[in-house]
């Protein structure tokens, strides 16, 4: 089973929109895939559906509870300093060294220009679900 992270804009973009994010999403519940998050990932991706969306305290409580039963909680223990142009970037890395991950599933430039990380795997989630 592929040990997977996603980062922020996946989570979002699976929760508000479906899609492809969606379909990784799924896999994970479905336990086809090992999906590894941090409570910093976790944090953020709650306060970005806040913030940005406006979803209520309920809801977004829930959302909490939803991703908390499909991933598994992930504690980095080693503080990384890779992406100069945007160090919170470096959570995803950290989470997914911490998870033994075989892949991070992203669609920031700065992650995905690095190509792997310490022989894990950066992606498009297309590119992950094997396209179209």
């Amino acid at each position: 089973m592929k040990r997977v992270v996603v980062d922020t804009n996946i989570l979002v973009s699976a929760i508000q929109f479906g899609g492809k994010p969606k379909q990784l999403l799924d896999l994970a519940a479905d336990g086809q895939v090992d999906l590894a998050l941090s409570e910093a990932i976790i944090a953020e991706t709650l306060r970005v559906l806040k913030d940005k969306f406006r979803r209520t305290p309920e809801w977004l409580a829930e959302t909490d509870r939803q991703l908390r039963i499909i991933a598994r909680r992930v504690e980095p223990t080693e503080s990384l300093h890779v992406i100069d142009a945007d160090p919170t970037d470096d959570r995803f890395l950290e989470c997914a060294v911490a998870g033994e991950a075989d892949v991070i599933v992203s669609g920031d430039s700065h992650l995905l220009s690095l190509g792997s990380f310490r022989g894990i795997s950066i992606q498009r989630v297309a590119d992950f679900l094997g396209r179209p």
